[in-house]
């Protein structure tokens, strides 16, 4: 019995590259072993994909699975969930889990269902009760969080949400490689074009340092009080969902549940209360500031470093302070 994390890569106007949620998916799959006192392995699917492989066996893991045959270069489901499925039954794991992404929310219910399993997908966390494993997922938008704990015989399915677990918590090691080919025909379903999320003129999961404004700072002529803070600490600016729906900002500045999510260096909320919505987008982020003048704010619950205090005056301050310390 073991634990077996499914890696995603796509070949986008390139060579195949690992999407940014299977490295956190790694980092969740050596956390559960870790927890449950099982071993972790990781399968990469696809062709022509021997330095993806090498890679992930740099990594602490049991084995590295290089699912590889030629109906896999393109992504169909039928293909994916076949591959997956014999490779499943090849290891016996107890617990299987994905990126939750596109692509898996295309072909995993199909796994699921081939396999008479039910999969839980979008998890936000999990817990480890008297050896029993608890995952936690969200319903209505991220009102509600609700348990979910999985009864029969293994395997165990689950796609964790993007943000949910920290890609820097992976333990590096060494791993070797076993190639699987898995017995596979033809898809009666053509491979189509890799969806791709509207291109945005601002890419928030890729900044390391985030500045964030909320409700508090009241109206939208007060923004350029926290610019001001974000420009100085290099950052990039985003919001809570009611400042871009009132047009304060763009819409592609919102972090959250229905915006983007985020996992930053250092994540600096000004003036957000920590409605539920907010933190599923930033609650991976590494360190978290939080300025709200409401001690009682739900945002402090999740920042690591919190300020009691009116805005309009500590972001002024913060900024004089950090434009001296660069001399």
């Amino acid at each position: 019995m073991s634990i077996l994390v499914v890696m995603e890569q796509r070949a986008v106007d390139g060579p195949p590259a690992w999407t940014r949620i299977s490295w956190e998916t790694l980092a969740a799959g050596q956390q559960l072993a870790r927890e449950l006192q099982l071993p972790v392995s990781a399968a990469v699917l696809g062709q022509g994909i021997d330095a993806l492989a090498a890679e992930l066996a740099q990594k602490q893991l049991e084995h590295v699975y290089l699912v590889e045959h030629e109906l896999l270069t393109n992504y169909t489901p039928d293909t994916y969930a076949a591959a997956v499925r014999q490779l499943i039954e090849k290891i016996q794991p107890r617990v299987v889990i994905f990126p939750h992404t596109y692509q898996v929310r295309d072909f995993l219910p199909k796994l699921a269902t081939a396999m008479d399993r039910v999969a839980v997908s979008d998890v936000v966390a999990h817990r480890v009760e008297e050896g029993k494993l608890v995952l936690v997922r969200q319903l209505f938008q991220g009102k509600l969080n609700v348990d979910v704990s999985f009864a029969g015989d293994p395997p165990y399915l689950a796609s964790l949400q993007a943000g949910a677990y920290r890609a820097d918590k992976i333990d590096a090691g060494s791993a070797p490689v076993e190639k699987f080919a898995p017995e596979l025909t033809p898809s009666r379903i053509k491979p189509l074009e890799l969806f791709r999320e509207a291109a945005r003129a601002v890419d928030l999961t890729a900044a390391e340092i985030i500045v964030s404004v909320g409700r508090g700072i009241k109206e939208a002529e007060n923004i350029p009080i926290v610019q001001k803070l974000a420009d100085a600490l290099g950052a990039e600016l985003a919001a809570s969902r009611p400042i871009c729906d009132s047009g304060w900002l763009p819409m592609e500045r919102q972090v959250g549940s229905s915006g983007q999510t985020v996992a930053p260096k250092m994540y600096l909320a000004v003036g957000i209360s920590g409605a539920i919505q907010h933190l599923v987008g930033m609650k991976g982020s590494k360190t978290i500031v939080a300025i709200n003048k409401d001690a009682n704010a739900p945002i402090f619950e999740v920042a690591d470093y919190g300020i009691v205090g009116d805005l309009f005056q500590v972001v002024p301050a913060l900024v004089e302070e950090i434009q001296k310390a660069k001399g």
